[in-house]
């Protein structure tokens, strides 16, 4: 099975990265073993927000272009990543899933916990503010389902509290959500997204329009767990409620995250891509410094063969880095990883500083071409958070990272298929 390009990860920066390509007419297949990272996704993406020990709110891109050219921001270039932060939007849009933000100043996401983390872009709907400093929002009213265990407004409350907030808190029940309590399990926030549909939706607003009459609040906070596959659930809410609501991501798995990931899936299979979901790949065969194939656990006499293959697979989460006793390595192809030798360099003792395995993960150059027992492979390229030199936790970066890389190494596989060579 020929192909011009075969991507390793069905997550962000693989679908991103083949949505890229099938624009431009390529024969593109995805490869994904499972669920992604979008499936704990905060419903923000982070392009840089903590550098320094400090929140990063205006011109993330002026210290992003002083970052060592080991970063792989260094290796996008900072000139191609004014070139392609114009792009995301559309991208996204295209897909059904909308987004604000600017590059040019991050704004503020209210975490789970009360706390507010600098953010590049957000989901409509979810709880930001431009400045954490001064909220806009008045008296505050938390909502939460009865018995959903994965949301903890007394977090929330204690958060807004010392920032100056008034709240109050309140819960309901539906009749329709009471074939999930049957297990706790099954009170989670995607099957109650299934459920919180359609007319549903109106019972939901006629429950927070009695808790704002009764307290007076001027803003409502709930849980994200409406929209599951379409933004318009969202939107109907917001319009019924009669104060402005915010929604605030759960304990995964995540309501907007796992929309993306559908709605950029559906994209890319409706326009012509192959998605293998479920499906591993076990190896390959490098030969004269280029993967001439690979082979999957499901396809296991089938061999799979492109002009060129982007690995999109992740971190240590994915298993796209794996460690033993002995060593970091990747498992796939036993790619070259900048990783301590010993493994008591590996972390700190104290588990609040930043670790060293935070900044772990495969060798590329400046093209973002993975290297293989120190030769560079020609036609394999790495995106995502399987590329080391940063700490993207800390950083408030790994969205960023991941987006970028995914732009930078599309536009180097078709220009280098209109060049002729790579």
């Amino acid at each position: 099975m020929k192909y011009d390009t075969i991507i390793i990860g069905g997550g962000m920066g693989g679908l991103v990265t083949g949505i890229n390509l099938l624009r431009q007419g390529q024969k593109v297949v995805i490869i994904s073993a499972g669920q992604s990272a979008l499936h704990f996704n905060s419903g923000s993406f982070g392009l840089y927000g903590h550098h320094d020990g400090k929140d990063v709110v205006d011109n993330p891109l002026e210290l992003i272009a002083t970052l060592h050219e080991s970063h792989p921001y260094g290796k996008v270039g900072i000139d191609n990543i004014r070139r392609y932060i114009p792009q995301v939007r559309p991208l996204f849009a295209d897909a059904g899933i909308s987004l604000y933000g600017d590059e040019r100043r991050n704004h503020y996401r209210l975490t789970p916990i009360g706390m507010f983390k600098p953010a590049w872009l957000s989901m409509e709907g979810y709880a930001t503010v431009a400045d954490s400093s001064s909220l806009p929002w008045g008296k505050t009213l938390l909502v939460n389902i009865s018995g959903y265990l994965d949301f903890y407004p007394q977090f929330i409350a204690r958060g807004l509290e010392k920032a100056g907030i008034e709240t109050v808190s309140r819960t309901f029940t539906l009749d329709s959500l009471q074939h999930l309590r049957k297990s706790a399990t099954e009170m989670r926030a995607t099957n109650m997204a299934r459920v919180l549909d359609g007319k549903v939706i109106l019972d939901v607003s006629h429950h927070i329009n009695r808790f704002v009459d009764e307290t007076g609040a001027t803003t409502v906070v709930m849980p994200a767990v409406v929209g599951l596959f379409d933004e318009s659930p969202v939107k109907v809410l917001r319009e019924q409620v009669k104060v402005p609501l915010y929604m605030v991501s759960t304990i995964p798995m995540s309501v907007g995250g796992m929309r993306a990931q559908m709605k950029l899936r559906t994209w890319f299979h409706s326009h012509g891509g192959t998605y293998l979901l479920g499906d591993t790949v076990t190896g390959g065969t490098i030969s004269g410094g280029r993967l001439k194939e690979i082979h999957t656990a499901n396809l296991s006499d089938m061999p799979l063969a492109a002009d060129n293959y982007v690995i999109a697979s992740g971190s240590f989460l994915s298993h796209g880095l794996e460690a033993n006793p002995d060593r970091v390595f990747e498992p796939i192809f036993g790619l070259d990883v900048v990783a301590d030798a010993d493994r008591p360099d590996w972390c700190a003792p104290d588990l609040y500083k930043e670790q060293n395995f935070e900044h772990y993960g495969i060798v590329t150059d400046e093209s973002l071409r993975a290297s293989h027992h120190g030769v560079t492979i020609d036609n394999l390229f790495a995106v995502g958070a399987v590329i080391g030199g940063c700490n993207a936790l800390k950083e408030e970066s790994g969205a960023g990272i991941t987006l970028m890389t995914s732009f930078k190494v599309s536009e180097q596989i078709l220009n280098g298929k209109k060049g002729g060579k790579l």
